[in-house]
């Protein structure tokens, strides 16, 4: 059975316009995308966030979103906890049910946590060791 760590405590993405991209460093992967000022007040319109993955071996962009998750459209949509949270993916992460390929970073290492984000207009999805967040000044 497929199980949900939610990772973001205290920041998320900005849920209009996050506008997410990706950043390849070594075997290290950034996420950066704008964060939500609306629903934590430390947070200023225009601030950005960013996730590194440490180890990262592959990722994607799913086409999944928000309206797509709550007609039931996504793999996730009546296991996963609530849309628009970042989440560890443990043990069934059902890869074979979205087809969309994967950009594939370095060797296929099946020892690495799954990673899930639901943006509004998409899924960002990975494979790697170890995650920390930080602000992007």
């Amino acid at each position: 059975m497929t199980e949900f760590v939610k990772l973001n405590q205290g920041w998320n993405a900005e849920p209009n316009t996050p506008i997410p991209q990706v950043k390849l460093i070594k075997s290290n992967l950034e996420l950066h995308f704008f964060l939500n000022p609306y629903q934590f007040e430390n947070y200023n319109e225009g601030d950005k966030g960013c996730i590194e993955f440490s180890n990262c071996s592959r990722f994607r962009f799913t086409d999944i979103n928000d309206e797509a998750w709550y007609k039931g459209e996504c793999r996730f949509s009546k296991l996963a906890p609530s849309w628009g949270e970042f989440y560890l993916v443990q043990r069934n992460f059902k890869e074979q049910e979205n087809a969309t390929p994967w950009q594939h970073h370095a060797q296929k290492d099946t020892t690495l946590d799954n990673f899930l984000f639901y943006f509004r207009d998409s899924t960002f999805e990975c494979s790697a060791k170890s995650w920390s967040f930080k602000l992007v000044t």
